[in-house]
């Protein structure tokens, strides 16, 4: 998966001091330290570009797994406002050793639950991060809309303009890492346009470039989300990402099931990366995401597993597969492949985070993130024509 998409047999993978330092075949360098992977496949580390950790608390309750995103989300925030620093630690190490047995050595988080007195989850996610060892992209989530202002969560699970651009500053200058093949990164995360007001989106979007972090945000997720778009701003969902500085190659999206012809094309044009949940959206209803479209017109399009309250898993690989099943039948036989399935969780997953050339691939100079996947067994029968 480097920038010619090279796939090598009999291959091996040198890494130095934590980075890829020579691929070739044959007989490989000496080394201090050998993986024999003789009947298998390697392949670069996963990416899942979304997910809500903090949501194994909660995962496949019962009343939920049968209502769309609003309902959903109404019944849970109340649930939610019980969290602490103890349980978002226990559930992020939860969370990311699950991923990490599916092949997955970088994840984001979108924590945007903060009650009262909770404490300090973030730091207590980046903590579970650094016990399993995984590549972590947390994000500084907010909501400040609750019932009594329109919103859908209860009051105390929300929080005023300014704490949340006080604790985001704190958060990037605590634990964001700008070095190259950093372990934590951190970016900037209102949860969606209905969660939050359009001033906290437009000076989110200040911040992160002051900061120079990323953003990311919950977008045009199902009909409910675009009809709301409507009713409150008067436009659709990327016009208003527009109205608030959102539109450029610093932003990924979660979902964005429901663009059109020109909005996919304008996606394109600002280089926005866009996380596919697949499983997700088809749990909550929310439909199927035009993945094949988005690439072609430029998207940067990565895997995101998304919470288990709303996915039930965290398996990089059978998202990943998942996605590829999803492209078939939205848009031919032909067009989901592994391969393309592979390059989303992979270089597309890379693209939403800016990380192109470090992550998400194995070349000279990037990470020594690497996932090997045995091609023994009868759930591989068949692989050695293709292994991918």
């Amino acid at each position: 998966m480097d920038d010619q998409r090279r796939e090598i047999s009999n291959g091996w993978v040198a890494i130095t001091n934590g980075f890829v330092s020579a691929i070739g075949s044959g007989k490989p360098p000496q080394a201090k330290q050998v993986v024999d992977a003789t009947d298998c496949l390697v392949t670069p580390g996963l990416i899942n570009t979304h997910h809500h950790l903090y949501q194994n608390l909660t995962r496949a309750f019962p009343p939920m797994t049968n209502a769309p995103l609003f309902g959903w989300l109404q019944t849970l925030y109340p649930m939610w406002r019980s969290l602490d620093e103890e349980s978002a630690h226990v559930s992020a190490w939860v969370g990311l050793a699950e991923l990490a047995l599916s092949g997955c050595t970088t994840s984001t988080d979108h924590l945007y639950v903060h009650p009262s007195g909770a404490g300090d989850l973030l730091s207590a996610e980046i903590d579970a991060a650094r016990d399993i060892g995984m590549r972590f992209h947390p994000t500084r989530g907010s909501m400040s809309l609750s019932i009594k202002d329109g919103g859908l969560p209860p009051d105390d699970v929300v929080q005023d303009h300014d704490v949340i651009l006080d604790e985001s500053a704190r958060a990037v200058a605590k634990h964001h890492d700008r070095s190259h093949g950093a372990m934590v990164r951190v970016a900037l995360a209102p949860c969606s346009p209905f969660s939050v007001t359009k001033q906290l989106m437009i000076d989110s979007a200040t911040l992160a470039a002051q900061l120079d972090v990323r953003l990311h945000t919950h977008f045009a997720e199902n009909s409910e989300d675009d009809a709301f778009s409507l009713a409150t701003f008067g436009c659709r969902p990327i016009d208003y990402l527009e109205e608030v500085g959102w539109c450029h190659d610093k932003t990924w999206l979660a979902h964005c099931v429901m663009p059109n012809p020109q909005e996919i094309k304008r996606l394109g044009s600002a280089r926005i990366g866009v996380a596919h949940c697949p499983s997700s959206n088809l749990i909550l209803s929310s439909g199927v995401a035009p993945v094949i479209d988005l690439i072609a017109a430029g998207v940067h399009v990565g895997i995101g597993v998304d919470g288990s309250s709303s996915a039930d898993s965290a398996s990089m690989w059978l998202e990943s597969r998942q996605a590829m099943l999803l492209a078939k039948l939205r848009s031919g036989a032909a067009a989901g492949t592994a391969r393309m399935a592979l390059e989303c969780a992979t270089r597309g997953g890379a693209g939403c985070l800016g990380r192109v050339g470090e992550i998400g691939e194995l070349s000279v100079g990037s990470v020594g993130d690497v996932a090997v996947w045995s091609l023994t067994g009868p759930a591989f029968a068949g692989a050695i024509a293709d292994p991918i």
